[in-house]
């Protein structure tokens, strides 16, 4: 019998996501997907998945879940408080859920996109071969309580695994470089741009981020003459008020707005999981260096797989202890 997810309260935006959709853009299709790309692999990381499996992306809110057997899951991305009856979860961690244990998630304490991984993975139906709801595009719905998610049998069973990730939700500097149109901005509008100490504002979601700044508005002298060109997540849009806007997965495919920079894939996570208020700051860089460090999916998670080590629990914290055969260092055998 196939394992099912059940979800019984929703945050506001709860979506299934995993890497996305290439090669739809000529199509009008943008790439969607997680907007915390290395959330994913961290997860797929705890469990020792494989990357094609498929997450919940959860924006600033959890819910509530059951399951109808039992399965491993991990929590990634923005830390949020999560609950499995009474026990408090430790984030950036797998542990096991049972039938009957509700799974509790709420506010994020820092960030935005939390993401909450299952043994398996989600094993909906593939849409132009990914699972990812894409909002903006019609595919795939925002989930509600009631939803019943089908789950893929788990091969392996290890749970009690954590890793301490790099902070990307507080935000900090964000590696750029040039676009087709940087070249359209004065020597000096594009040093101002680095020495600007950015704020991201409530107007944001999975389609971009705008960024509020003290100062002069950021424009180019033929901006009412750019005709609308392929834009892609990353590219850093001025819009007409002189903002800048950080387009993120599910953003247009075509636009005119003049873009003065990139952000590199990998720091992409930095503007995505800023908070309201949080400060950000670019930094030009070559695209030599930008390929240099880019990382794939899979070298990412080799990379977190060499971190990760056992979760310590605090005795006078396990509700279970007694389960645990402690003379001979033999556990019950599902943790």
């Amino acid at each position: 019998m196939t394992a099912e997810l059940i979800i019984q309260r929703a945050g506001p935006s709860l979506t299934v996501q995993d890497f996305g959709r290439l090669g739809y853009l000529s199509q009008g299709l943008s790439r969607g997907g997680a907007a915390d790309r290395l959330a994913l692999v961290e997860g797929v990381a705890l469990l020792g998945q494989t990357t094609d499996h498929a997450a919940l992306e959860m924006a600033g809110y959890g819910g509530e879940f059951t399951v109808t057997a039992s399965v491993r899951i991990a929590l990634t991305g923005a830390p949020m408080l999560a609950q499995l009856d009474d026990q408090m979860l430790v984030w950036n961690a797998s542990h096991l859920m049972k039938p009957g244990q509700i799974l509790r998630i709420g506010a994020a304490q820092n960030g935005v996109y939390g993401y909450l991984h299952f043994g398996g993975g989600i094993a909906t139906d593939m849409v132009l071969g990914s699972r990812a709801s894409h909002l903006t595009a019609g595919l795939g719905p925002a989930l509600k309580a009631g939803d019943r998610l089908p789950l893929a049998p788990d091969a392996t069973q290890a749970t009690g695994l954590h890793f301490t990730p790099r902070n990307r939700c507080s935000g900090g500097v964000v590696r750029i470089i040039q676009s087709a149109q940087t070249h359209m901005f004065s020597e000096a509008q594009q040093k101002r741009f680095t020495e600007t100490v950015f704020e991201k504002t409530t107007h944001a979601n999975r389609q971009g981020a705008e960024l509020a700044f003290e100062g002069a508005p950021f424009a180019t002298e033929d901006q009412l003459s750019i005709l609308s060109q392929i834009i892609v997540p990353g590219d850093i849009q001025m819009t007409g008020s002189g903002a800048p806007f950080v387009l993120l997965p599910e953003c247009q495919t075509t636009g005119g707005y003049p873009r003065i920079g990139t952000v590199l894939p990998d720091d992409l996570p930095l503007v995505a999981q800023a908070s309201p208020g949080s400060r950000l700051q670019f930094r030009f860089v070559t695209l030599d260096e930008g390929l240099t460090t880019y990382r794939t999916p899979d070298e990412t998670y080799r990379e977190v797989r060499r971190h990760i080590h056992p979760l310590i629990r605090d005795p006078r914290e396990m509700h279970d202890l007694l389960s645990y055969q402690l003379i001979g260092g033999v556990t019950r055998g599902d943790e």
